[in-house]
């Protein structure tokens, strides 16, 4: 069956052509009589898996051995496939891969069922098992195979046929599989950040859009440093972005960009200056913060009708407005009490309500894909802190501190936060970060110059 897998472009998912890709799912069986391969669709349950609702968790020993060369001339593929699945999940903290000095079988045909005893004696709890072989017409054939060391039994199987360009964006894929048969939910690997790129001196830095995979290859511009860029934000669709910017020399304007085709455009003509936007979670309506005098409210757009709606009427600073997943609710952060704070209202503007007690100054909060938490950025006592807390305000946890933190952004499985941190000094500037929910997995994301203002997007596939 011929599926289509997109990636970024002309089907619809923003500046790169789509792969066409078949997707089988494949399960290994010996058979009493006829041995073999069966295809067919359905994993097979094994006693492993990983709970990571339990915050700290041990990580689980994965073998990931190079993948077989099926047709003598890949070996450089199979190696690199395997290198961005390995690193893949090394970062999530929830795996620990065997080093491969310590391997006793060699893996010279997936067909066959692995020598589980050797596995067991350097302590693999989960073997991946793939092939790399170019077909006929040209295209790269990928196929691995998840294996429950210590059951002896296959956890799930698939392979994807594609443009041989396409071996990286495979390996993301492979990885999201792999990564869901064992936790239990979706991955975050197939997916792309959007960020501020600031090159120059500190004060005349040079602010561009670019955008990258999740592990920071494939870096792109999409705007030419020409004009001031700040907070972009993806659609649930990723064919377009939402970012504020000085684009006529003017007051700040909120503008949306194609991904694919590079057309850009204002998003309304207000009298006064628009920022902080972010799409719904259809899609279909921006909202933003639009100054007028000397307050700043919240508003939406319908992107269909251009019709605006106001939420908010404060004689105050009412700003970062997030939606809830479903839609029906949007947090804030608001000067309204005389401090910076953190507040929750329905998606028409009712009901609003301050969620943050603590002290210090709560602001750019953004609620998770899972709706079960709202990310922000905490200042007390001189610390910049990232943190989570529940939609009501309980639940406050701290996750990292350092100079200057800010800007939090969800993995679209609401495992992981990106931010942006200050490097201090003359010659210092921002970088991003990424920590997990334990707190305990935090690690900088590798980008060419400084980076500020992240946002990740959905999952691409």
């Amino acid at each position: 069956m011929e599926a289509a897998l997109m990636q970024p472009g002309s089907g619809d998912r923003g500046g790169r052509a789509p792969i066409w890709c078949k997707v089988v799912t494949i399960q290994f069986a010996i058979l009493a009589l006829l041995g073999g391969l069966l295809v067919r669709p359905g994993p097979a349950f094994a006693v492993l898996e990983i709970n990571i609702t339990e915050g700290v968790v041990e990580p689980v020993p994965i073998a990931l051995p190079q993948f077989v060369d099926g047709s003598g001339n890949l070996g450089d593929t199979a190696r690199q496939v395997i290198d961005v699945i390995n690193a893949n999940l090394l970062r999530t903290g929830l795996f620990d891969p065997v080093d491969p000095a310590a391997y006793i079988e060699r893996i010279e045909n997936i067909d066959v069922a692995p020598q589980f005893d050797d596995w067991r004696k350097i302590n693999a709890q989960a073997l991946v098992t793939g092939r790399v072989t170019l077909q006929g017409d040209g295209r790269l054939r990928t196929e691995f195979r998840l294996w429950d060391v210590f059951a002896s039994q296959q956890m799930t199987g698939q392979q994807f046929v594609t443009d041989t360009s396409n071996w990286r964006r495979v390996a993301h894929v492979i990885s999201d599989a792999i990564y869901e048969r064992l936790t239990g939910e979706k991955g975050y690997f197939d997916t792309q950040i959007v960020f501020v790129e600031e090159t120059g001196p500190k004060d005349a830095r040079v602010k561009r859009l670019a955008i990258m995979d999740q592990d920071s290859a494939n870096m792109r511009y999409l705007t030419n440093g020409s004009d001031l860029v700040l907070t972009p934000r993806f659609s649930p669709s990723n064919q377009e972005i939402a970012y504020m910017s000085y684009g006529d020399g003017f007051q700040p304007r909120v503008y949306l960009l194609n991904i694919q085709t590079g057309e850009r455009g204002i998003v309304g003509d207000f009298p006064g200056m628009t920022f902080s936007p972010r799409f719904s979670p259809d899609g279909q309506r921006i909202i933003m913060s639009l100054q007028t005098g000397g307050n700043t409210n919240i508003y939406t757009m319908d992107l269909r009708s251009r019709m605006t709606t106001r939420l908010t009427n404060t004689a105050a600073i009412d700003t970062s407005p997030s939606f809830s997943p479903d839609g029906s609710e949007v947090t804030f952060e608001s000067d309204r009490g005389g401090v910076q704070q953190i507040y929750v209202m329905g998606a028409d503007g009712s009901n609003q309500r301050r969620i943050s007690f603590g002290t210090g100054r709560y602001g750019t909060p953004v609620w998770s894909p899972r709706g079960d938490l709202i990310a922000f950025t905490k200042v007390a006592s001189g610390r910049f802190l990232i943190g989570v807390m529940r939609p009501d305000g309980s639940g406050e946890r701290i996750l990292t501190e350092g100079f200057h933190n800010e800007g939090p952004t969800w993995s679209p499985n609401g495992r992981v936060l990106m931010f942006f941190r200050d490097v201090p000094g003359a010659d210092g500037g921002p970088q991003i970060w990424s920590v997990d929910l334990t707190g305990r997995n935090e690690r900088q994301v590798s980008t060419p110059s400084f980076a500020s203002d992240p946002a990740w997007s959905p999952l691409i596939n």
